[in-house]
Formats: C-alpha cells, structure tokens, sequence
C-alpha cells in the first residue's frame, strides 16, 4: 500500500517475491512445455524434469516454512512493543499538513538511514488517514490484532514522503511521520485511500531481515535458476 512500485530485489530474494507472484502460472506451463515439446528423448526429458519439479516443490514448501517460523520469532519478539504505538493512530486535520513533519516517540541505537542507503532496514507501520481511519499496518488483523505480519525490507520505491521521514532514523528507533498528499499519492486514489489525501504512520526500525535458512537453499536457488531462467 505505501509502495510505489514493486521492492527492487536481488539473489535470494527473488526466491521470496517472484516465486510467490509465479509458481502456480509456470509450474503449470514448464510441465506441459516439456510433454508437447520432446522428440526421441521426450519420455526422459519430462521424466527429468517432473523429478526436478517435484524436489523444487518440496524444498519451496520448507522455505515457507521457514518463513512462517521466521516470522512468527519476529512478532514474538516485537509485537508487545509496537502494539502500545495504536494508541498514536489519532484524526488529525489534512488542511494543516503542508511539509513531511517527524517526531521521534524511540530513538535507535542502530544504524542510521540516509538519503544514500533506503534499504538497510526492515519496518512494522501503521498508516492512516486524517479520519483515523487505518488504511494498512504489520499487523495480522488490526482491529483485533494477535501477530505482526512479516516486516517489510527497505526500498528506495516508496512515497517520496515515507523516504524523507525515515532518513536520520536508527535501527531500533521508533518515529511518527506525516505526509501531506502531494509527497504521498497525490490525486491518485489507491484503494482505501482516497485522492489528495494527507497520511499519517508510525514507523518502527529493526536490522534488515534476511532470507531464512534451511536445509536445501542452495538446492532450491539451483532449481529455479534451471527451470525457471528467464523469470528475471
């Protein structure tokens, strides 16, 4: 939601995002390329590589498991704290919004985000409107929120507001930011949030969240480099 374009990835990484966005759609089409397309050796080629598919599925399942366990370590460790930050999500009047204005409710005693470096962190926020009305957070469910959904990486493809307002922020620090609509969307309407509106988040810091790892990553990079070459 606070995006504007997909995150810009790199190595493992693209494990994480591609595949998600992919696997159903050429999983589907490697197998059926591979049945229509052999001559002599057709039998073997698909044997091949149905059995590379095979694996690659079973190791991709281990990595979303690692994932979700990886995520769920996080919220445990973090969710109490940024919890008590939704009593900051206030209505506030959009008219007098003409700067990005920040307020630092934690100081960090990490490293510090510049202008240069956009990535050398992953947030939980809260973002809302000036009616109060909550358009996105880490949260699972926020009205009745139990877990924080994993943290989102760093990008330099985000609102020009959000980059201006985290730089000078430290890993671990916490920070209100607010945005007025031409540093946000702008007249776009983007679905819960209307056109021309002022956006308010807090933003809370932590050291960059790294792929997890399992027996069987380098394996499963392996695979979906063989099977899947051209998907990036």
């Amino acid at each position: 939601m606070i995006k504007n374009d997909e995150l810009k990835t790199t190595g493992r990484q693209r494990v994480t995002i591609i595949i998600i966005a992919i696997f159903m759609l050429l999983s589907t089409f490697a197998l059926y390329a591979t049945a229509i397309m052999g001559n002599g050796n057709s039998n073997t080629s698909k044997t091949v590589s149905s059995e590379k598919q095979a694996r690659f599925n079973e190791l991709y399942q281990k990595y979303l498991d690692a994932v979700d366990a990886q995520t769920a370590e996080l919220s445990k460790k973090y969710f109490d704290q940024f919890s008590s930050y939704r009593s900051r999500v206030k209505a506030f009047n959009a008219a007098d919004v003409d700067e990005v204005v920040t307020k630092d409710l934690v100081v960090g005693d990490g490293a510090e985000v510049t202008d240069k470096d956009f990535v050398n962190y992953s947030a939980y926020y809260i973002g809302w409107l000036s009616n109060e009305s909550v358009f996105d957070s880490s949260f699972d469910d926020y009205s009745k929120p139990t877990s924080l959904r994993a943290p989102m990486p760093g990008s330099t493809n985000m609102i020009e507001g959000w980059l201006s307002g985290i730089v000078g922020m430290k890993i671990g620090g916490v920070r209100e930011i607010t945005i007025p609509a031409e540093l946000a969307y702008g007249s776009t309407e983007q679905e819960d949030i209307p056109a021309n509106s002022a956006l308010k988040f807090v933003v809370m810091l932590i050291d960059p969240v790294q792929d997890p790892d399992f027996e069987g990553s380098a394996e499963l990079e392996q695979l979906f480099d063989e099977l899947y070459p051209s998907t990036y």
